[in-house]
C-alpha cells in the first residue's frame, strides 16, 4: 500500500536524523495536569508549542503551528469535559479559542494563544475541583440551559424537566456557581451574541429575536451592561480587527 512506503520511508529518515516525536507519557501528564488543574504539574511539563517533538502537520510554519493547536484544544477540551467541565462550556470555549486562532497570522500570536487556551482551561478546572464540582442536577441544568439557549427559559420549565423544586433549583444553582439562573443564562445569551457580531452577518434584530431578549432595546441595555459597548460599537470595533487579519492571512 502506498500508505505504509510512505509511512515507513518517514521512519526511516526520522531515525537517521534522531528525530522523536514527544512521548504519550509526557503528553498524558501534560493533559491530566490542565485536567486536574494542577498548575505546577503543567509547569513541568509543558512544551512550546514550536517544540520539534510535536512533528511536522504542514510545510508551512504557521499552518503547522495552527494544526498542532486545534489538536491540543480538542484534546484539553475532552480531558476537561472528562474531570467534570459541563460539555457545552468545554466546546464553546473550544470554538471560541478555534475562532481565535483562524485569524492569528503570526508565530507569537499563536503561541500567546496556546498559553492562553491551557492557562484558561487549567484554571476553570482548578476552581470546579475547589468548589468540589457541580452536583449532577447543575450539570443537567447547564446542559438545558445550552440546548434551550435561543428560547425564553422558563424556571418553572426546568424544574420540572429535571424533577426538582424550583426553589431547591435556583439555591442550589447559586450555590454552586456563585451566580443566580437568569445571571448564568443572560451571561451565556450575551457571549453567544457578541461571536455572532464578530463572525456573522446578522443584524442586532435578527439577534435579538434568536436569543428570545423581550425587546430590541432590552437586548441592547443588556448588552451595553455587560460588555461596556452598544452591540453596533461592539462590532464595528471587533469585526474591523477580525476582517483585517482575515485579509492579511489571505
Amino acid at each position: 500500500m502506498k500508505s505504509e512506503k510512505i509511512l515507513s520511508h518517514k521512519l526511516f529518515l526520522q531515525r537517521e536524523n534522531a528525530i522523536q516525536h514527544q512521548g504519550y507519557e509526557i503528553e498524558l501528564v501534560f493533559y491530566e495536569a490542565v485536567k486536574n488543574g494542577d498548575f505546577e504539574a503543567l509547569k513541568k511539563v509543558m512544551q512550546p508549542l514550536q517544540s520539534d517533538k510535536l512533528g511536522i502537520l504542514s510545510k508551512n510554519p504557521i499552518r503547522n503551528l495552527k494544526y498542532h493547536l486545534i489538536i491540543t484544544i480538542a484534546l484539553i477540551t475532552r480531558f476537561c469535559i472528562e474531570g467534570g467541565l459541563p460539555h457545552e462550556t468545554a466546546y464553546t470555549l473550544s470554538d471560541i479559542y478555534i475562532q481565535q486562532l483562524d485569524v492569528c497570522n503570526d508565530v507569537e500570536s499563536i503561541v500567546l494563544l496556546h498559553r492562553e487556551v491551557t492557562y484558561d482551561f487549567t484554571n476553570r478546572m482548578k476552581e470546579l475541583k475547589k468548589s468540589g464540582g457541580y452536583s449532577k442536577k447543575i450539570h443537567q441544568a447547564i446542559d438545558y440551559i445550552y440546548d434551550h439557549l435561543h428560547e425564553k427559559i422558563l424556571l418553572d420549565d426546568m424544574a420540572d424537566i429535571l424533577e426538582i423544586n424550583k426553589s431547591y433549583l435556583c439555591e442550589l444553582f447559586k450555590k454552586e456557581t456563585g451566580t443566580t439562573i437568569n445571571q448564568y443564562i443572560t451571561k451565556l445569551k450575551i457571549e453567544a451574541a457578541a461571536n455572532m457580531l464578530i463572525y456573522g452577518e446578522f443584524s442586532t434584530i435578527e439577534i435579538s429575536n434568536y436569543f428570545a431578549f423581550s425587546s430590541h432595546s432590552h437586548f441592547i441595555s443588556v448588552f451595553k451592561k455587560l460588555k461596556g459597548y452598544t452591540p453596533l460599537e461592539f462590532k464595528k470595533m471587533n469585526y474591523r480587527k477580525y476582517f483585517s487579519n482575515k485579509l492579511s492571512t489571505q
